[in-house]
């Protein structure tokens, strides 16, 4: 029986640019960052409900490295950050009674494969964590790609995951107590440039490995026209990031 191929839709290579670019970024005070500080607060507000004070953990993803400063300020935590490793393959660690992912999991092309290899390198009973951008974001900015290419269009926003499909591949994945919960953050821009450049700023851009050419600028235009078409009376237009979060556990027996 052959094994099933899996599509090539994203770039690791991109997927890493993304990244980098979003620390680079991050050096400047005018950056935005709400998307990482939001899943940050989240993992922090977790682990003080679980009592979960981790002795080695690893996170990946992380931008500004706010999550791995606070983690290591506990007692005796070690934290690992491995910022531009492809989630696609093993990571060359384990052992861990943490691992924290930021962002990443969007864009990965085999995202089974991925969980799987997050569990094991869980230390048994280890937690896992993983945050990242669903379904239903970026409706907004959707409606003005389409509208800048009627006839057309092309794909320049990756395709993101549907929640609903989110439990059954934790438990493929072989995740102890499987949780999938989800939040959005609406967020309200005077321009389309505004929201593209906070989506760089954050390494929320396309890492697809084939992306489309820049718009020209009459497309370019349409869509910055079908974008102020749905700005409320303040001239400024809503733009929602749905926030999925993946959360397991590594079974005490290590399997």
């Amino acid at each position: 029986m052959s094994t099933p191929t899996i599509p090539s839709i994203f770039s690791a290579q991109r997927r890493a640019h993304r990244l980098a670019r979003a620390r680079a970024r991050m050096a400047f005070p005018d950056a935005a960052r709400f998307v990482a500080d939001d899943m940050i607060e989240d993992t922090l507000e977790r682990l003080a409900f679980l009592r979960h004070a981790p002795s080695r953990a690893l996170v990946l993803g992380d931008p500004t490295s706010t999550l791995a400063q606070t983690i290591r300020s506990g007692p005796e935590a070690q934290v690992d950050e491995g910022a531009d490793f492809n989630l696609e393959l093993p990571y060359p660690s384990s052992g861990f009674d943490l691992i924290v992912v930021l962002g990443l999991l969007d864009a990965v092309n085999d995202l089974p494969g991925a969980l799987i290899h997050l569990r094991n390198a869980l230390a048994p009973g280890g937690l896992v964590m993983a945050h990242f951008i669903g379904g239903q974001s970026l409706s907004a900015l959707r409606d003005a790609m389409i509208a800048a290419e009627p006839e057309r269009p092309a794909a320049r926003i990756h395709p993101l995951v549907d929640p609903r499909a989110a439990p059954g591949l934790l438990q493929r994945a072989g995740w102890k107590d499987p949780v999938v919960d989800t939040h959005r953050l609406t967020v309200r821009y005077a321009t389309l440039g505004r929201l593209v450049a906070d989506l760089r700023d954050q390494g929320l851009g396309n890492a697809l490995a084939h992306p489309a050419a820049a718009l020209g600028k009459a497309a370019l235009g349409r869509a910055r026209a079908a974008f102020a078409a749905r700005a409320d009376a303040d001239g400024k237009t809503a733009e929602t990031f749905e926030i999925i979060t993946l959360t397991g556990r590594r079974s005490l027996a290590g399997t």
